[in-house]
């Protein structure tokens, strides 16, 4: 069961691959819901065309990650809210550590898992905002073969230079995916500190790089 979840949680976090196609073109006009279901659609498609990415080609994923999810993520709000409290006792380093390695953490989670996109299609449930809202929740249901996975993103509107909307959390199955995190970073900290929450990190990185 746990494995199962984590392997829907894993596909729901690939999804945010594409969500960088076309995104400075069209990020302030689009509805938040529209832009959710036209990039995901998109990289649904280019997963399916792309053999490599699919069985979990380490490399074309990372490269992946960096081009197309952090310029569409919060990705700071995302890291300091799985820290929680103690981001804000950080330094600066550690907060660059923190970040880094939980972006290699998420990247090596998923990579394997991008060989489960078969015949999965996007279906948006109504958006329930209003236009001045600057925080939104999109809810979305991946059909295809097995039951039906939940997926829901909470995104923020960011002004200024690439002004847009920017996913901050992604929620499968009525997990969201920080407070996932949120939980056993908290343990790592009360026992061995923020240092110790980052050496945690990379020692499981590096764990997981000897299993791709």
């Amino acid at each position: 069961m746990k494995r199962d979840f984590l392997r829907k949680l894993v596909l729901g976090v690939s999804l945010l691959a594409g969500l960088g196609l076309s995104l400075h073109a069209r990020a302030e006009d689009e509805a938040p819901d529209a832009l959710i279901k036209r990039l995901s659609a998109e990289v649904l498609d280019s997963i399916k065309a792309d053999k490599s990415i699919r069985s979990g080609d380490l490399t074309k994923v990372v490269a992946l990650v960096d081009a197309k999810i952090l310029p569409n993520l919060d990705f700071q709000r995302m890291t300091a809210s799985a820290v929680g409290p103690a981001w804000r006792q950080a330094t600066p380093e550690q907060q660059k550590r923190l970040q880094d390695e939980f972006k290699v953490l998420l990247v090596r989670t998923y990579a394997g898992a991008l060989a489960q996109v078969t015949d999965q299609v996007i279906f948006m449930k109504p958006l329930r905002a209003s236009p001045e809202d600057k925080e939104v929740l999109v809810r979305s249901e991946v059909r295809g073969s097995g039951d039906p996975i939940v997926l829901d993103y909470r995104l923020v509107k960011t002004p200024g230079q690439g002004a847009g909307w920017k996913i901050y959390n992604i929620n499968v199955l009525g997990a969201w995916l920080v407070e996932n995190y949120k939980g056993q970073f908290s343990a790592e900290i009360n026992a061995k500190g923020l240092d110790g929450l980052i050496t945690t990190l990379v020692e499981r990185n590096k764990a997981n790089a000897k299993k791709t």
